[in-house]
């Protein structure tokens, strides 16, 4: 039975969904291990911040001490890993820094794992650790505009190669190490609190304030969209039902290029906006 959860990058747009949800609707304890770095909002989190079933720990994924002495302390039944420098155009602007977090991060995280598991003598069949990953490690939308489990890795900026990485890290361990770990590589999230760097909540923001609108090129760049509720659900279903080893995609099979994001916000905002 599932105790306590460990969650990294917890106070995130996608990880404080996560949590939000799991406090509402389980029994869990949550522990929620995270750097606060720009893109983790600790009010994301109000909610649930009283709750005797929340603890926050601040700390550095990187940080071998920090995450072990964590594991050791909290005797988490289950990882699920969020923590991760996500946008592109900060990945093109510091790279190092995305491969830090993204990959020795989580190689920290699954050896520290390791470590926890052996030290405690926890049984390695009674514990789950879920890798949150992205679709962006497959590349372009093929012709049918669908990834599959079986699409042929082809990440095209220091973010996507950073997730792809790590993700054959977490399989590597998963085969050498018998580390009980399950992949999960969703399509672009949106909803509430999504910082305001992302495409949409940008748009909205500049709608609102009658700014320009940042789309490059010709804004045919087409790419799945989930709402993040229903991205948080697909995970509990991997969570409880994920076979150790898989790789599992989560979308919703809604496909829209950046013009068309676009043009329907810009319509909503009209519906709602009085000139």
């Amino acid at each position: 039975m599932i105790k306590n959860i460990l969650v990294t990058g917890g106070c995130g747009f996608i990880g404080s969904n996560f949590i939000r949800q799991q406090i509402k609707n389980n029994k869990n304890h949550i522990i929620n291990f995270d750097k606060l770095t720009y893109a983790g909002n600790p009010d994301n989190l109000k909610s649930v911040i009283d709750s005797n079933r929340y603890t926050f720990i601040k700390g550095d994924i990187c940080d071998k001490k920090k995450v072990l002495t964590t594991l050791l302390n909290s005797d988490p039944d289950a990882i699920v890993h969020f923590a991760a420098e996500s946008h592109v155009d900060r990945s093109i602007d510091n790279p190092i820094e995305f491969i830090n977090t993204n990959v020795v991060g989580t190689a920290t995280l699954l050896e520290s794992s390791l470590k926890y598991l052996n030290s405690k003598n926890k049984p390695f069949d009674t514990f789950r650790f879920v890798h949150v990953s992205t679709d962006e490690v497959f590349g372009s939308l093929s012709e049918n505009g669908l990834f599959t489990e079986q699409t042929p890795y082809d990440p095209s900026s220091p973010y996507s190669a950073s997730k792809a990485s790590s993700d054959h890290l977490v399989s590597s361990y998963v085969r050498t190490f018998k580390i009980p770990a399950i992949i999960t590589n969703c399509s672009n999230n949106y909803g509430p609190r999504q910082h305001p760097e992302k495409l949409i909540p940008k748009l909205i923001h500049n709608i609102l304030n009658n700014k320009s609108l940042p789309i490059y090129g010709k804004g045919t760049n087409s790419r799945e969209w989930i709402y993040v509720k229903d991205h948080c659900e697909a995970l509990l279903k991997v969570f409880h039902k994920g076979k150790i080893g898989e790789f599992y995609n989560i979308g919703s099979n809604k496909n829209f290029n950046n013009i068309e994001i676009c043009n329907h916000l810009i319509n909503v905002a009209k519906k709602i906006i009085k000139i």
